[in-house]
């Protein structure tokens, strides 16, 4: 059985900085990009630090997964990716908002800086439902 690759652009999301796809579904999983704080309308970061970035962040990932055929509650794994460790924190915060029971499994890692001068970049694995 071939398992095709499909591109996920949601209607209304944040479109890419540079050459890649915002979401692919293969077979029954949905891989996002990792998504900044970018607010779509705007084309810039939202403005107000880590913590609205992170929350414009993860609704930028639950676009790519609706339109995938999933959703928050499917995610399966997270990478979080900070320019600083000591947003961690905060990030959690907010991030607690979004996965508030039965959360999926996470990496988090402070790295030197990331696209757009973002503070927080976050990726997802997801499941999509049988029949979705």
């Amino acid at each position: 059985m071939k398992i095709e690759k499909q591109v996920i652009i949601p209607a209304g999301g944040a479109k890419p900085l540079a050459p890649y796809s915002p979401g692919i579904r293969a077979g029954q999983f949905v891989f996002t990009a990792g998504q900044v704080g970018l607010d779509p309308a705007a084309h810039k970061l939202v403005p107000g630090g880590v913590q609205a970035e992170a929350r414009q962040a993860l609704e930028n990932l639950k676009k790519i997964l609706e339109a995938a055929g999933s959703s928050m509650g499917q995610v399966v794994k997270t990478t979080v990716f900070m320019t600083e460790m000591s947003n961690y924190g905060p990030i959690n915060e907010v991030y607690g908002e979004y996965f508030k029971e039965n959360p999926p499994a996470r990496s988090a890692v402070a790295v030197r800086e990331l696209p757009a001068g973002a503070l927080v970049e976050i990726e997802a694995i997801a499941l999509v439902s049988e029949g979705e």
